[in-house]
């Protein structure tokens, strides 16, 4: 069975964008400080131009979907390789 590296990759990539711009709203609307810094700390170190506004949400957006896509297509490259192995 193979994997489609393409749907997969989009899946990925909604998941994660998604999810971190709903941390970065929930962030917003809460106004919690721990939450800020661990965002802006995790987050903010790997996507140049992230902030904890609603314009830092669409970016964030943007970055997460990239790289949701990329590791939802390198996992299933990396998943047909191995199932055209056969054990012996």
């Amino acid at each position: 069975m193979n994997l489609n590296k393409k749907a997969l990759g989009f899946a990925l990539g909604i998941v994660f964008g998604a999810s971190i711009y709903l941390m970065t709203m929930l962030a917003i609307w809460t106004d919690k400080l721990i939450a800020k810094s661990f965002l802006l700390s995790t987050v903010g170190s790997l996507m140049p131009g992230y902030r904890i506004t609603r314009e830092g949400a669409i970016i964030g957006l943007c970055y997460g979907f990239a790289m949701g896509f990329f590791g939802g297509w390198l996992i299933a490259l990396i998943y047909n390789d191995f199932a055209k192995l056969k054990l012996k």
